[in-house]
């Protein structure tokens, strides 16, 4: 048996997934006539009470894109040391956007109000202008963990008070909206643009939806253009993406179910010394007692366990729909007897 626990990007379609995909309309997406992509982006939209959306090859684009629109060369990004736009996407605030960063020491990668707020920066002509905050949801190099709704208004009420926009880089943001039992509707209020990835626990082969107001919409599908980004008959993959929003929200939980099952094992371990708390589909426990991440990563990858060593000492696993009950308890079966 394989059970791949690297990451919840291997995920395949599920049969009804391929079945939507086979029977798409497709048109032109880049003369703005493909029906599937247009209904995915107004439906992904109306979820999160906002204007428009924007279909994207990739959440890591994204992310770029709203970087890129909502800065000027020489502006500062402020964001967590762990946030992906910063440690996995290329140096592209960088590349792309000529931004320098401001990095916050978070909880597990979540910052505070008052973390913001300190970081901003004078009106001096010596250091960039303050412009934009990035948050992460859920925090992947913080095991999943998933923001406090209160925590997020009072950051939207800071960066409202100093001039700043807020972007949420929600790669997995329906594992916290399904975890926190909040709804999109809460963070469409709050943010001025979110990005989602439809190609993790969602399910799908590919794809990431930019959501904001009409305007900044116009300005990001221009940058998506100038970044290689327009796509011609991209309904067959924009289908996946309405079918995992309509049918693949709620199974979220039995991935947490299976993470927090799992996590439940490492803890008593000979190798385990301590294991980040278990929120949504991640699990990270540090490795010791004599042991290394990539020795204990090893060791499972002969017994068909895949799983990623993220550091000399971190362990990283995440759960998934191709996960399955069975394949859990062999998973556990065999941490058991390591």
């Amino acid at each position: 048996m394989i059970v791949d626990l690297r990451s919840d990007t291997f995920t395949q379609p599920t049969p009804g997934m391929l079945e939507a995909m086979f029977t798409a309309k497709t048109g032109d997406d880049v003369f703005g006539e493909d029906p599937t992509v247009n209904e995915l982006e107004s439906y992904a939209a109306a979820l999160f009470g906002k204007d428009a959306a924007l279909y994207c090859p990739t959440g890591t684009m994204s992310n770029q894109i709203a970087i890129k629109a909502h800065t000027q060369p020489g502006d500062e990004v402020i964001c967590d040391h762990t946030s992906h736009v910063y440690l996995y996407e290329g140096g592209g605030i960088a590349f792309n956007s000529g931004c320098s960063v401001r990095l916050l020491q978070g909880d597990r990668g979540r910052i505070k109000a008052a973390q913001v707020v300190e970081a901003i920066n004078p009106d001096d002509v010596h250091k960039p202008v303050s412009r934009l905050v990035s948050l992460e949801n859920t925090a992947n190099r913080g095991g999943g963990a998933c923001y406090d709704l209160q925590d997020l208004t009072e950051i939207k009420r800071a960066c409202a008070l100093h001039d700043l926009r807020l972007h949420l880089d929600g790669a997995r943001l329906f594992n916290a909206l399904v975890a926190k039992k909040e709804t999109p509707l809460e963070y469409g209020g709050i943010f001025d643009t979110i990005s989602v990835c439809l190609n993790k626990g969602l399910g799908c082969p590919a794809g990431s939806i930019l959501l904001g107001n009409s305007a900044f919409i116009r300005k990001a599908r221009r940058i998506r253009k100038v970044f290689g980004g327009g796509m011609r008959q991209a309904g067959y993959l924009a289908a996946s993406g309405l079918y995992a929003l309509k049918n693949q929200v709620d199974r979220l939980e039995d991935d947490h179910r299976h993470a927090r099952e799992i996590a439940a094992v490492l803890k008593d371990s000979s190798f385990c010394v301590d294991l980040f708390p278990v929120e949504t589909n991640i699990i990270i426990l540090e490795v010791g007692n004599g042991y290394t991440a990539v020795q204990i990563a090893e060791k499972l990858n002969v017994l068909g366990i895949k799983t990623i060593a993220m550091s000399p000492i971190h362990l990283r696993m995440v759960l998934h729909l191709d996960i399955s009950e069975s394949m859990v308890q062999y998973t556990i079966d065999q941490l058991k007897a390591l």
